[in-house]
């Protein structure tokens, strides 16, 4: 177990902004940031990051907590394990007491294959450069390949000896279990013996975005046909392959920088474009596109361009890629490199200025770029010309965006000289069947239909005495003002006191107001929350950042959404000379009112139950004493009404 003074440690070292920064692009947007949500897919950004409060909160679909819980929900980590990532991030040295026998059992087999996979790598890159077969072999041909020792590091690239058990018998010695090689795919298990996997081919790690080893890719460089010439690692617990792109590790910085993102095929594509200066650069390693792969780049910009090797053949093939990209409404353009080239070999002839400047003149926009050349194909031939002008439509039906739509429209009745309108009838059509095949499929047609409980002619009911929303009002109070820097001023007569005014501060204020009248929390949650505040009273100060990292992971969720509000003041006004007053400006007053407005509605409650049970008692008694309940407890309410009032038209 991690020390609670090595936990705090970390809570306090951790920056959100610079956490989440590493896996999404963030925009300043006054004290917050702002940037696509990892966790959904949408197309105007939602998720905002406080580094103010440490937390983070999606407006888009509700998921919010601080730097461990993002670690933990996004790379779907232990909490264990988030702890140790941002330890490791900043340079914390993590204590542990003494694990016991059945919690190092149950130590997170993930960890283990990660571990695996890093002490592979490590011994693979040491056969280039320490081993005569991995010099000879592998080391040879990286460098004929142009790729320089620094480069070679970088990527952590290295060699397989060609041997049928060499690295599995090498981990096996250094004790990592036989489970643990089969399960990572490095290892195949055939009459109760390892065989290595990968063999005599040159490796290329494959990295996810925080760095770590999830698998491998093998180039083998013997000529045999019946072998594979690229061999990657099996899917796995930690290898997803549909949601991995070669290179991002490396690439995001420069993908968030340049608002651009290179997608190539291969990994030396990839590794020859960063030794020439261009980083921005992922590949999809020969497998198809997929949306998984295309929400990853979109986490970090908007654009993609596709440099492509001029090969006709597989640029058709890539099209149904390419409208995955265009319907998650990311802008698409293509490079076409000249014949004979690829993006390795040509990274490999020119300079970095020759490589960008070339990539921005060349590229083209996808639908423009499609439409011509597809064209060609169709002369002479009305039938096929028209099949291309609906394909064409059927490509622009996947933008999500109505101009972007429109102006592509008009630009394909330029090239291919149809009138504009009959693309658009064109269009809408298309758009309409899409809507009727998305309605009708079965995965939406299957969805059980709940029969409303409410009868024809009756409206829906609530509670107008529901008391979670002002005990949520409560708790923000507190939250948002609880410390020593808000103090709440109260006249002598009101604090019962002679002389000078009282001082208090928010917290102790509203704590002793609700145990006076003993009143209680409905909502579990927030009754969780009033009593750790309770503890925070009788004890230390307040801090807002004690519930927010919170180890109870419901009372830090809902701490974190209590205080966060989607949308902020502008300082424009104050600039305009415009000034809005503030919750602080009124919090006496606000404090008041709504602890008042908490105390008003629990009295409503009771005199309702009381009601009630008065229509059900025969006992003569019993009524005489409900009755007399209920007039003292009328009177009561009647004074909290008046100081409510009292207290909104101050």
């Amino acid at each position: 177990m991690i020390k609670p003074d090595t936990i705090q440690s970390i809570f306090e070292a951790s920056r959100i902004e610079e956490v989440i920064g590493d896996f999404v692009s963030l925009k300043k947007r006054g004290a917050n940031y702002l940037g696509l949500c990892p966790f959904h897919n949408e197309k105007t950004p939602s998720f905002s990051v406080s580094p103010s409060k440490g937390i983070y909160k999606c407006f888009g679909c509700g998921k919010a907590g601080n730097s461990v819980n993002f670690i933990m929900e996004h790379e779907h980590y232990s909490y264990p394990e988030a702890l140790k990532w941002l330890a490791k991030k900043y340079n914390i040295e993590v204590e542990e007491e003494q694990m016991t026998e059945e919690m190092q059992q149950e130590f997170d087999e993930r960890e283990s294959m990660f571990a695996l996979n890093s002490f592979v790598s490590k011994y693979f890159n040491e056969n280039l450069f320490e081993n005569s077969e991995g010099k000879s072999v592998g080391l040879s041909y990286l460098k004929e390949r142009g790729f320089l020792e620094s480069t070679i590091k970088k990527f952590e690239l290295g060699y397989a000896i060609d041997n049928w058990n060499d690295y599995s018998a090498h981990a096996e010695k250094n004790g990592y279990k036989k489970d643990v090689i089969v399960k990572t795919g490095l290892g195949i298990e055939k009459d109760d013996r390892l065989i290595d996997r990968f063999r005599g081919r040159v490796m290329f790690p494959i990295h996810n975005l925080t760095g770590k080893v999830i698998g491998f890719g093998g180039r083998i460089l013997s000529s045999t046909k019946t072998t594979a010439k690229y061999l990657n690692s099996p899917e796995s617990e930690i290898y997803l392959k549909s949601k991995v792109l070669y290179g991002i590790y490396f690439a995001r910085t420069a993908i968030v920088k340049q608002d651009n993102c290179y997608l190539v095929e291969g990994y030396t594509d990839v590794i020859s474009m960063h030794q020439n200066g261009v980083e921005n650069v992922v590949a999809s390693s020969g497998t198809s596109l997929t949306v998984d792969q295309i929400k990853l780049i979109k986490r970090f910009t908007p654009n993609i361009t596709i440099l492509y090797d001029g090969d006709p053949a597989g640029i058709k093939a890539s099209f149904r890629g390419i409208d995955l990209i265009l319907a998650q409404g990311m802008n698409v353009k293509i490079v076409l490199f000249p014949e004979g080239e690829d993006p390795d070999s040509f990274a490999q002839s020119h300079r970095t200025s020759e490589i960008t400047e070339y990539i921005t003149t060349q590229a083209k926009d996808f639908i423009s770029f499609k439409t011509n050349l597809l064209l060609d194909e169709t002369k002479g031939d009305p039938s096929a010309r028209a099949k291309l002008i609906k394909e064409i439509v059927q490509t622009i039906s996947h933008i999500p965006d109505g101009i972007g739509r429109t102006v592509f429209i008009q630009e394909c009745s330029t090239i291919m000289n149809v009138p504009e309108q009959t693309l658009m009838n064109q269009l809408n059509k298309v758009l309409r069947d899409n809507y009727r095949n998305k309605t009708s499929s079965p995965e939406i047609r299957d969805i059980p239909f709940e029969e409303p409980k409410v009868r024809r002619g009756e409206q829906l009911r609530f509670d107008p005495l529901e008391l979670k929303p002002l005990e949520n009002e409560v708790l923000k109070l507190i939250l948002n003002h609880g410390s020593s820097n808000f103090v709440l001023e109260f006249d002598p007569e009101i604090s019962g006191e002679q002389g000078e005014e009282e001082e208090l501060n928010v917290l102790d204020f509203v704590i002793d107001e609700l145990n006076n009248d003993n009143i209680e929390f409905t909502d579990e949650v927030n009754n969780k929350i009033i009593n750790e505040l309770k503890k925070i009273k009788s004890g230390a100060e307040f801090k807002q950042s004690d519930l927010i990292n919170n180890s109870d992971p419901e009372i830090s969720k809902a701490v974190i959404n209590l205080i966060t509000d989607q949308y902020e003041l502008s300082q424009n006004w104050e600039k305009n000379k415009i000034f809005v007053k503030k919750s602080e400006d009124l919090l006496k007053d606000y404090v008041m009112s709504t602890v008042l407005s908490l105390k008003s509605k629990h009295l409503a409650r009771r005199l309702r139950n009381i009601s009630e049970e008065m229509k059900n008692t025969n006992d003569e008694a019993e009524l005489s004493l409900m009755q007399m309940e209920y007039h003292e407890l009328k009177k009561i309410s009647a004074l909290i009404d008046n100081e409510l009032e009292r207290t909104f038209n101050h």
